[in-house]
């Protein structure tokens, strides 16, 4: 008898019902990496150049400023060079020429792309004050070399600074959104743990499986019959009564006599565990309380079914 009362338990969920409503596994937002392979498209494109010219070493490029070879020279925050060399230059074979391919269009690189380079500023060597002094007549040679710097602003790493905060922040608040879902368990601790079984699956329980407690069944045959006839017993002035006590040992048959009740009666009943009513956070077995009685007055009839009930005076009693 009390293995066929553990059984009943065990299907009193519904066929499909998971175990674990919290939402499932979190899956990142494809909207994100759709948007994050974007703008790394759109970086790769914005930073694509047909090539910058060839490398050369920086005490090479040093000599060549002093040969007359270089025509122009542009320093890049500090510490990189691009520079192009003179035409007279390349044609005399005493550079050689880059070859930067071609650009997105399929156009071969001109003249000009091709007598590019590029180098590395040292620190122990103030370039500003050395191509001054070759302008002003120090250099062997009269070409003058046209000298600028620039700034520039790594866009990418100023617009990573506010964009990784913001995606963190905003898959953090998809998470959680997804765990405050119908179902989850994070948020709802106030919440009710009651079991909803339908009428329809106790059908083949009633008094006729539950073997011996004769005296129990008769207590509990005048609740079945106000459940049923209801007008019955209030046409007379009669009221339903408030609860049933069960009290036995373990595995004595009360929660198949509770089942077969609801069964005999054809309503559903909510079944839930005392202990769920007892919590580490002060209020919360109240609330699930007031969660629990409140579902089962918007869906009157039905039968509350609370196990194991002792556990909460076992508490108090022991705290005090």
């Amino acid at each position: 008898m009390a293995q066929q009362g553990r059984q009943n338990d065990n299907s009193d969920k519904k066929p499909g019902a998971s175990g674990n409503d919290g939402g499932g596994n979190f899956q990142f937002p494809k909207w994100l990496l759709l948007a994050a392979a974007v703008f790394l498209g759109v970086h790769l494109l914005w930073n694509w150049a047909p090539g910058g010219g060839q490398e050369v070493e920086y005490s090479r490029f040093l000599d060549q400023v002093e040969q007359g070879l270089v025509k122009e020279v542009e320093i890049v925050n500090g510490t990189s060079i691009e520079g192009t060399y003179t035409q007279d230059a390349v044609q005399s074979g005493k550079v050689e020429p880059a070859d930067p391919g071609s650009d997105l269009l399929g156009n071969p690189a001109s003249g000009e792309e091709r007598r590019r380079f590029t180098t590395t500023k040292t620190d122990d060597h103030d370039l500003t004050d050395f191509l001054r002094e070759y302008n002003q007549g120090a250099g062997a040679s009269d070409q003058q070399v046209a000298f600028s710097a620039r700034q520039e602003e790594n866009w990418l790493g100023s617009l990573l600074v506010w964009l990784i905060p913001i995606g963190l922040l905003v898959v953090l608040w998809l998470y959680f959104m997804r765990k405050m879902s119908p179902g989850s368990q994070v948020l709802n601790i106030g919440k009710s743990k009651d079991k909803v079984t339908e009428a329809e699956e106790h059908h083949d329980v009633d008094f006729e499986d539950v073997a011996g407690l004769d005296e129990a069944k008769e207590e509990v045959v005048e609740v079945v019959e106000f459940l049923k006839n209801p007008e019955k017993f209030t046409k007379l002035g009669g009221e339903l009564p408030k609860g049933v006590l069960l009290v036995g040992q373990p595995g004595t048959g009360k929660t198949l006599m509770a089942k077969a009740v609801a069964g005999e009666a054809g309503v559903p009943f909510f079944s839930l565990s005392g202990s769920d009513f007892v919590e580490m956070f002060v209020g919360v077995g109240a609330s699930r309380v007031r969660d629990l009685f409140k579902k089962a007055k918007e869906e009157a009839p039905w039968i509350i079914f609370i196990d194991e009930i002792d556990a909460i005076g076992r508490s108090r009693g022991r705290n005090s």
